[in-house]
């Protein structure tokens, strides 16, 4: 990665506009993997408006370095500081199609990175909803325990160590248990 002398207004834009992102979301169809994907598109849609609001910019080139294609990113600021890498990757199909295939991909997965956003985690929202059906309708009372305690001072809930517990007790509270 290369960078501006200083990034610090950049940083501080950067940490304004990924408060105001939310993931890219997975609406392109992969029929080889049968499974949706975020495109160029909703990843491009992701960061416009909060770059836009916050003073930062994105240019990407096309670059091949050997037998690689990819992109070069930049990240500019208003206040002209910048950053920039370059993301490449082996194409399997040596020919134009193939070439532009690589292009898209790096400029999406580029863009990505520099910005900081996922794509919208179907698979984790997927095990959470999990989480939520497996829940038992009523706690015990070693939940009624954590229950009380994360009602009175919720930084108490960080001393469960076990994550999927820790979900099914932060769930209790939200339904009001």
């Amino acid at each position: 990665m290369d960078k501006s002398e200083s990034i610090k207004s950049l940083a501080v834009a950067m940490c304004k506009a990924q408060s105001e992102m939310g993931g890219a979301h997975k609406g392109a169809n992969n029929p080889f993997f049968k499974s949706k994907y975020a495109d160029l598109s909703a990843v491009v849609q992701a960061v416009k408006e909060p770059f836009a609001n916050n003073g930062l910019s994105y240019v990407q080139f096309p670059i091949n370095d050997g037998e690689k294609i990819g992109v070069e990113t930049i990240l500019m600021h208003d206040s002209g500081e910048w950053l920039m890498n370059s993301f490449t990757v082996k194409a399997s199909k040596q020919d134009a199609q193939g070439a532009g295939s690589v292009i898209t991909y790096c400029r999406r997965y580029g863009l990505q990175a520099v910005a900081g956003i996922p794509s919208e985690d179907d698979d984790g929202n997927g095990a959470i909803a999990q989480q939520k059906s497996n829940a038992p309708e009523k706690p015990n009372d070693i939940d009624m325990e954590w229950i009380v305690l994360g009602k009175e001072n919720p930084s108490t809930l960080n001393q469960i160590t076990d994550p999927v517990y820790k979900l099914k007790i932060e769930m209790f509270i939200k339904e009001g248990h």
